[in-house]
């Protein structure tokens, strides 16, 4: 046994081990609770980061600890793995998509075996693979059949120059393209959508049902689907057979109307264009055509806006209003138009000052007596309403129902509830995702792809240029085909699916993933889902889990499946840090390999830096490989630093002294039990612990079929859990509960009698002082990390807890004791998930046969805490003059009695007089003197 700890070589022995003996295979025994462990998959960039490893760090110690605790755990990996990136790496670097994906693949799977995580790569799924994306399309079909899926005309950022539709991420900060440069255009496409607003009511009241997620979550995703209630109202448009519908949480304001406003997009644009304003609102259009969504709705961006021409009437007081056109209207929100009240709304407050619109109070707090004062900012509370027809007078919050029903009565409009949340936009014009598979024929219109045609497969000889059409779209051979419903030419739909599609549904295959003949068993997945512990970063806290949720109910209501929800419980870990340097004169980042740390200064220009830390990134230097850390202290050591630096959902500093401080504690634990082993016997030990080896048994005589039944069941002479009290009473009603079968009645009363008394014998024993403390230490760790564990994940405080453990033992003075044996094995136990490559290797170490990660989670045992004595501090008018020993249990006659007769009082009390005694009972007793 190499007395030095060698990390490299042990862990590189024992992955090979688990992988010869297949460790992390699923197991199919339902008569074990399940626990679904799943952590948010990667996208395969070629290389794991600090990012990746906490997050799968947190989940494996989790699938670990589950299988110790006697849980049947489904804890498998896989890769989101279509996106731009491989698009981008084609156009750059010539590099078929499919072939870059794959070799990345490769290369972060091995970094993630290196690592050590117990994950079922039986279950791995891709979602770039025809076998994957098939039932990615077989979904899309479902949505479709049902109502879900659909097209209409959307925005597309447009590069008019390389006449290409670009992603968001290829538009720069100043709007204009990443490779041609030109300012970019919004373009409306006719494009597929999911209607997700049909579900936005459940997706909402269901969050009530995830009482395991962060609070935090659920409000970012019920703020996303903004439910808001109000009314509908329509405006008539002068001169024209249209009204311009409008949504508003206040129609207690409506009396306050100084204007209509279209978004530039809105189709009613061009007809309420009166010809005196056409050149204005069409350069106006173009002006915003160019700007993102982001920089229109900009909340410190002044509003711009023109007037059409046009005019409307307000239906409660006909009054005619101007119809404006104005950049923070958007289209795709709500009705695409808003009325403007802006006595009664900031934004509307604002734009009416900045165009000199006119500005009518409706409703003044309760309080005023000036009705018509000029505003120097918007009211925007509830109060009494004026202004207001024959609702003056009236409560805002009572006018608001009486002005709906007016509404509905007169035909103005109705009460309506709407949400924030637009339905969702699917289509991609790019290759690198799963084709949608709908066939465009000129006579039946949208039609899907039959069941046996899927997987609609990706083209292999594609031109990547990033100019022009999709790549899709240039393949005459693979666009034109049969109508397969009535056979005439027609031509496949060329737009790829929105990568959040195939992460949507991901964790529904892992539980049956080599299926081949459907997306999936329904018993298998309703056996394993929901999902029993999700972990990933918060950014994905709406698109992604939400999506995952939408899925999750509309395969429900498709008979798929039969739970409402996907993820029980959600973990979102925060992000690891790196210490940053920047030049504050130059603005660069400097590498932290350039910088002493002691003197941060600019190496090429002397400049101090500024120090702090941010999220790694390549951008500012701060990043740290993996694969460094491993090499040089394992990935054990990289483990235990991730779980201990920090609590797992906030950020985490990368700090190498704490690494090299886990490094050392990995190294005390390995002496600590290397140096116990080289000069006791683990078995030995443990068999006066355990019971009763098949040796002992022999010895006594007692026949092979009791040999045999009790060594089988071992567990049955772990006197409560290793040794409570070393009492014969114990072991004989386990041997008579166990083994006093009818057949061999006679002959187990035999046996036992026989060896009784050789078990009292070895059994009637009291624990030594040191004994108990041992103990005492072992099962108080046992207590907090199991609880730190199965609360809320407090990794970094059961680490402190094991920390502590190992000093207790390492300063323990019953190192030749059974209790010792098992207070080493216990924190090998303990440290099993956190650190699972040492502690292999140190379970065979301790004697053990099987691997530690099979065994079982120790128990804690409430009767190890009972304190028999106590310190006992003696005072004499306050100040300590000693301390004794005493039994917890004395009352506080007693505690005074054996205070009084102590060395310590006797010393301290000679010739003087006792006026007072404060027994303050477990802590002291104060003699109070002259």
């Amino acid at each position: 046994m190499d007395s030095k700890y060698n990390p490299v070589s042990i862990e590189q022995k024992w992955q090979k081990i688990w992988t010869e003996q297949n460790q992390n295979q699923t197991p199919t025994d339902k008569n074990k609770q399940k626990f679904y462990a799943l952590s948010m998959f990667p996208y395969p960039s070629g290389n794991l980061h600090m990012g990746h490893v906490r997050n799968y760090t947190i989940t494996d110690v989790i699938a670990r600890l589950k299988r110790m605790q006697g849980y049947r755990v489904l804890h498998p990996m896989g890769w989101d793995a279509f996106g731009l990136p491989a698009e981008n790496a084609a156009i750059d670097r010539g590099i078929p998509p499919a072939q870059w994906t794959y070799q990345n693949i490769a290369q972060m799977k091995e970094q993630l075996q290196r690592l050590g995580f117990s994950i079922d790569w039986e279950k791995e799924v891709a979602t770039c693979s025809p076998e994957y994306y098939r039932w990615t399309q077989w979904i899309f079909l479902q949505f479709f059949q049902a109502g879900l899926a659909y097209q209409k005309e959307s925005a597309v950022n447009w590069d008019p120059i390389d006449q290409t539709v670009l992603a968001n991420e290829q538009v720069d900060g100043e709007g204009r393209s990443w490779r041609s440069g030109a300012k970019v255009e919004r373009k409306l496409l006719r494009q597929w959508f999911f209607k997700i607003t049909d579900y936005a009511e459940q997706l909402l009241n269901d969050l009530d049902k995830l009482p395991g997620w962060p609070e935090r979550v659920k409000t970012m995703q019920a703020n996303w689907i903004g439910k808001s209630v109000g009314a509908y109202l329509e405006f008539p448009i002068v001169g024209m057979d249209k009204k311009i519908g409008v949504f508003t949480t206040r129609p207690d304001t409506v009396y306050g109307v100084s204007y209509v406003v279209l978004a530039p997009e809105h189709p009613l644009t061009a007809e309420v264009t009166t010809p005196e304003q056409q050149t204005t609102v069409e350069t106006f259009i173009q002006e915003v055509a160019a700007e993102s969504e982001l920089e229109r709705t900009a909340e410190d961006k002044p509003k711009r806006g023109v007037p059409t021409g046009g005019k409307a009437i307000n239906p409660f007081n006909n009054q005619e209003v101007p119809i404006w056109i104005a950049d923070y209207v958007l289209y795709e929100y709500g009705t695409g138009a808003v009325m403007g009240v802006p006595a009664h709304d900031v934004r509307d407050f604002q734009f009416a000052k900045q165009y000199n619109l006119p500005i009518t109070n409706v409703i003044v707090p309760d309080d005023s007596d000036n009705d018509d004062c000029e505003l120097t900012d918007a009211y925007t509370d509830v109060g009494i309403m004026v202004n207001s027809g024959p609702f003056n007078g009236q409560k805002s919050t009572v006018a608001k129902k009486a002005i709906i029903e007016l509404a509905e009565d007169e035909g103005y409009g109705e009460g309506r509830v709407q949400y924030r949340l637009r339905d969702w936009l699917i289509s991609r014009q790019r290759y690198w995702g799963a084709p949608i598979p709908i066939i465009h024929c000129p006579n039946c219109g949208a039609v899907p792809v039959p069941d046996e045609d899927l997987p609609v497969k990706l083209p292999e000889s594609v031109e990547f240029s990033g100019r022009g059409p999709s790549p899709l779209a240039k393949l005459e051979d693979w666009v034109n085909v049969p109508c397969p419903s009535c056979g005439t030419p027609a031509k496949r739909e060329t737009d790829t699916m929105d990568t959040f599609i195939d992460s949507s549904w991901y964790y529904l295959r892992y539980p049956d993933a080599k299926n081949q003949e459907q997306v999936f068993k329904s018993e298998i997945v309703n056996d394993w889902l929901p999902v029993d512990q999700y972990v990933g970063g918060i950014e994905h806290a709406i698109l992604h889990l939400l999506y995952s949720r939408f899925f999750t109910k509309v395969l429900r209501d498709r008979g798929l499946c039969n739970f409402d929800e996907p993820f029980q419980r959600l973990l979102t870990q925060g992000m690891v840090q790196g210490i940053t340097y920047k030049n504050p004169v130059t603005g660069k980042y400097i590498p932290f390999t350039d910088v002493n740390p002691e003197e941060p200064k600019d190496p090429k220009t002397g400049d101090k830096l500024e120090v702090f830390f941010e999220k790694m990134s390549k951008s500012k230097y701060n990043g740290v490989d993996p694969l460094e850390v491993m090499a040089k202290y394992g990935a054990d050591t990289a483990r235990m630093f991730i779980l201990f630096k920090a609590p797992p959902e906030k950020d985490l500093e990368w700090d190498d002294a704490d690494v090299q401080g886990q490094f050392r504690f990995l190294n005390r634990v390995w002496s600590l039990v290397t140096e116990f082993s080289a000069n006791n016997s683990f078995s030995e030990l443990k068999a006066k612990t355990n019971g009763i080896t098949q040796a002992d048994l022999k010895q006594l005589g007692w026949s092979r079929y009791l040999i045999t039944e009790i060594t089988k069941n071992l567990s049955a002479f772990k006197l409560k859990n290793v040794v409570k009290v070393y009492a014969a009473a114990d072991v004989k009603a386990a041997i008579e509960a166990k083994f006093n079968h009818p057949e061999t009645q006679q002959e187990t009363k035999n046996d036992l009698q026989k060896g009784l008394s050789w078990i009292e014998t070895r059994f009637a024993k009291e624990l030594t002082k040191a004994e108990k403390d041992v103990r005492r230490a072992v099962h108080i760790a046992i207590k907090e990390v199991t609880e730190d564990l199965d609360g809320d994940y407090q990794f970094n405080t059961a680490v402190s807890e094991m920390m502590k453990l190992s000093n207790a033992l390492a300063d323990a003075s019953c190192k030749d004791s059974p209790i010792y044996a098992e207070g080493l094995e216990t924190l090998l136990l303990l440290l099993a998930p956190f650190a699972p490559h040492i502690i292999e290797e140190l379970w065979q170490v301790a004697g053990n046969f099987g691997s530690v990660h099979a065994h079982s989670w120790p128990k804690f045992d409430p009767d190890a805490l009972v304190v028999d004595e106590i310190t006992l501090v003696i005072q004499i008018k306050g100040k300590t003059r000693g301390t004794i020993q005493v039994s917890a249990q004395a009352d506080k006659a007693t505690l005074e009695q054996l205070a009084r007769e102590s060395e310590v009082a006797q010393r301290h009390l000679e010739g003087k007089e006792i006026k007072k005694v404060i027994v303050v009972p477990g802590k002291l007793v104060n003699f109070v003197v002259s």
